[in-house]
């Protein structure tokens, strides 16, 4: 039989007396399976109960229902606006101090110790808290990717678990507040992760800190949570990552850098679970994490397209018209397009009712009560959406 490896969150299936080890290799973001027939019913019984409380927290937590309904349909700074209505309205400051109780669910290892972004050191969680430090590995505290500087120290910035991260002492001295950046020639520490040196990234040539591959989408991401849920603070905060507007509120460098991290490492295992953890107990979520293409609609490839729940970040345009718009009882549809179907989905994104096009191009909603909807044409791989209201 295999080994199951120890960076890894385990569930397990049973089936025809076979027992099935289900292994997420969290740093790989690979599955693995692993099998070992069962030695007898009793094993299987307590095997049972045990995979109850190791079944991922990923899979027991999204989104509240309709928690992202008023984005939908909105573009751009509108979006961003919206966004922040959203994870800003509920949102809990648990304190600084309570920022250590949230890393005991957000940041875990497989293993149960600390996540540490910044080091290779295992920390046991509320032992080795900085203090002070000489080398890594001395003592792990609470790192800002946006340095405490920028917005002064102020709450609830200060103490938002979802841009400070827990990391080693050292490495996070050595970061400093410079910002996140690329540098081929930075210096790293020994036992530390990342690196310091001169932007070699287009259109900055200040000092940066480069953070390893493996969570360079992790903080970009984290950058597009902070300045959509700070974005009362975007025309007076420091940092050369943003330029001091509401919109698009980061500096025109630091959104090609983020986009291309963002695209380059995408959501990872650990950033869904760490999404759910500090929902818990901040009672917000970081939507990039929830709904990655929102990055092209606000900053990137997508600019000035409408958003919708059913919106991936990779779809070709299907370039189309509708009229009338609002609708009493049928939409016609203007395309170049050949072999068209459509999609027709609530704000919540569930679809209605869907159907090739016919030779017309006309699609009756006869059946659609009052309210916004959102059409979907698709012509191969191409895909595009538009909302459109219906007033009988």
């Amino acid at each position: 039989m295999q080994k199951i490896p120890i960076n890894s969150v385990l569930s397990f299936i049973i089936q025809n007396n076979l027992l099935t080890f289900v292994a997420l290799n969290i740093k790989k973001r690979k599955i693995a399976y692993y099998f070992h027939p069962l030695i007898s019913h009793y094993f299987m019984k307590k095997l049972f109960f045990l995979s109850l409380l190791l079944v991922p927290i990923a899979l027991l937590a999204q989104p509240k229902a309709g928690y992202y309904n008023a984005a939908v349909g909105k573009s751009d700074a509108a979006l961003k606006t919206q966004l922040y209505s959203i994870i800003s309205a509920d949102y809990v400051d648990n304190g600084y101090g309570g920022l250590y109780t949230t890393y005991t669910t957000s940041d875990n290892t497989a293993t149960g110790k600390v996540w540490d972004m910044y080091s290779t050191c295992t920390w046991t969680h509320g032992n080795k808290q900085c203090g002070d430090y000489k080398i890594v590995c001395d003592c792990y505290n609470r790192e800002h990717s946006i340095p405490q500087s920028w917005f002064g120290e102020a709450s609830p910035m200060r103490n938002d678990a979802f841009h400070v991260y827990p990391t080693d002492g050292k490495v996070n001295g050595q970061r400093s507040n410079y910002p996140y950046g690329e540098c081929a020639n930075g210096s790293s520490l020994s036992g530390g992760k990342g690196r310091l040196g001169g932007s070699t990234f287009a259109g900055y040539s200040g000092t940066v800190f480069e953070p390893d591959d493996e969570f360079k989408g992790d903080f970009a991401r984290t950058y597009f949570y902070f300045a959509t849920r700070y974005q009362n603070i975007m025309t007076s905060i420091g940092g050369d990552s943003f330029n001091k507007t509401t919109f698009p509120s980061l500096s025109t460098w630091s959104i090609n850098l983020f986009l291309k991290w963002h695209r380059q490492d995408p959501v990872s295992e650990k950033e869904t679970v760490r999404n759910n953890a500090v929902e818990v107990r901040q009672k917000n979520r970081n939507p990039f994490i929830d709904y990655p293409a929102l990055a092209e609609f606000i900053w990137g490839t997508r600019k000035g397209e409408l958003w919708s729940l059913v919106t991936n970040t990779n779809e070709s345009k299907v370039e189309f018209s509708i009229t009338p718009n609002p609708v009493q009882s049928e939409l016609t549809i203007k395309s170049d397009e050949l072999n068209l179907s459509y999609i027709i989905y609530n704000l919540n994104g569930q679809p209605l009712q869907e159907e090739q096009l016919n030779l017309s191009c006309t699609v009756s909603i006869n059946n659609l009560e009052n309210g916004m909807y959102l059409l979907q044409l698709k012509s191969g791989n191409k895909k595009s959406i538009q909302k459109f209201i219906v007033n009988k």
